[in-house]
């Protein structure tokens, strides 16, 4: 295994002294294309290596995803249960508890709420959650106004890959729906679709209505999403899908809720985070037995390998670089510096915290953190999160009530 941030993993990219006197715009190209190589070089099993490098042909290298449609063929196998025996009653408890908590995001949300980026009083994030210093230090100074308008970008930005990613939570949860073995399980698959397609929705008209601006994919995103959904094994959809993305997007729910002052954005990611938690939970329960019994160890710590390769993925590379063409394509700021920046900045920070606090017990849970594995999260700081509660453990009110109580500073 290898970190992602180790620098003698994969092609080493030009100087600074051999870029010098070299375009801003040039460097960047170089820089980023090198970076990709680097993460795909980076995959220490080479079988998942080969498994995710056509994805991220497309996503890294051919920019499927700045294109309007993108296509991602799938030969799932579809099972179809005639038995309809109940054999999991708790995960027919958890349909019964989808089914009761349904909301409807026209009626039950207060749209009628103006969101004024400006409004100091209920900023979308406050100002001092924002990288502003870190980007002075790299020459970028901005007026009061600029910054109001960069915190009301960032929220749109993030909104954005969570909506992006609303949309390949709804095709998996369909997807998974028809591989998935037991009926129960495709009962609760039938709300999370239902549930999912709730949150492209209201994500949507936020971001439509409110902030008035939406960001195309994330790059990395895209290629997580592609992976897990050409591919044709029904438990890598599950572990890509209810654990990963799922399990990562509760966490980047959680401190979006944190943060906001925003009342209806609040609101909205309250309902979102409980709806999340039932989705994770599902995860968790029908893949424990199907790891630890069903698979061959092979099988297992491919699995394992894969869902590493994919937290790395999600903890280095969402970096905000579509703000970074926005803003600053045209200035002295480089891309490179721009990551520096993201990857020190408070928020970024707290949102590695809650995320990954969510990921690791879950992996532990279902099977994929043997003592073989431990030392590569180790070496990549993930570690201290092993042995908290997992998913079977938490309800949608604990995690609330966790995100309320996290603080990047002490004054908030």
């Amino acid at each position: 295994m290898n970190d992602l941030s180790d620098t003698k993993d994969g092609p080493v990219a030009p100087s600074a002294r051999m870029l010098k006197g070299v375009p801003v715009s040039a460097q960047n190209t170089i820089y980023s294309t090198f970076d990709s190589l680097k993460m795909l070089a980076s995959v220490g099993n080479v079988k998942v290596g080969l498994s995710m490098a056509p994805s991220a042909v497309r996503g890294l290298f051919l920019g499927r995803g700045r294109e309007d449609q993108a296509a991602m063929p799938s030969t799932h196998s579809t099972h179809f249960d005639l038995s309809y025996n109940s054999e999991f009653p708790e995960m027919y408890e958890l349909y019964r508890r989808a089914v009761s908590n349904q909301w409807n995001g026209d009626r039950d949300l207060p749209w009628e709420t103006d969101v004024d980026p400006y409004n100091a009083e209920r900023p979308l994030i406050p100002l001092d959650y924002m990288p502003f210093p870190q980007l002075e230090e790299k020459g970028i100074k901005l007026s009061d106004k600029e910054k109001l308008r960069f915190c009301h970008d960032w929220v749109a930005w993030s909104l954005a890959q969570f909506m992006h990613g609303e949309q390949g939570a709804l095709y998996a949860a369909a997807q998974v729906t028809e591989c998935v073995q037991w009926i129960d399980a495709k009962l609760y698959g039938s709300t999370q679709v239902m549930d999912e397609g709730r949150h492209l929705e209201v994500f949507f008209r936020y971001l439509d209505s409110k902030l008035n601006k939406v960001y195309v994919i994330n790059d990395n995103l895209f290629v997580i999403l592609d992976d897990l959904l050409t591919d044709s094994r029904w438990d890598v959809k599950f572990l890509g899908m209810q654990i990963m993305v799922e399990g990562l997007a509760l966490g980047a729910f959680s401190s979006m809720y944190n943060f906001t002052r925003e009342p209806l954005l609040k609101q909205l990611l309250k309902y979102v985070i409980q709806d999340e938690a039932r989705h994770v939970h599902y995860g968790v329960l029908a893949l424990r037995e199907h790891i630890t019994k069903v698979l061959s160890p092979k099988q297992r710590l491919e699995r394992e390998d894969w869902a590493y390769e994919v937290a790395l993925l999600m903890r280095n590379r969402f970096l905000g670089r579509e703000m970074y063409y926005d803003w600053f394509e045209g200035t002295s700021l480089k891309l490179k510096d721009w990551d520096d920046v993201v990857l020190n900045a408070p928020t970024m920070h707290a949102f590695r915290q809650i995320m990954f606090q969510r990921l690791i017990p879950n992996l532990e849970y279902i099977g994929l953190m043997s003592d073989r594995i431990k030392p590569a999260y180790e070496k990549s700081g993930l570690h201290t999160f092993l042995g908290l509660k997992n998913a079977t453990q938490l309800t949608g009110e604990d995690l609330l009530r966790d995100a309320d109580a996290f603080r990047v500073f002490k004054d908030h």
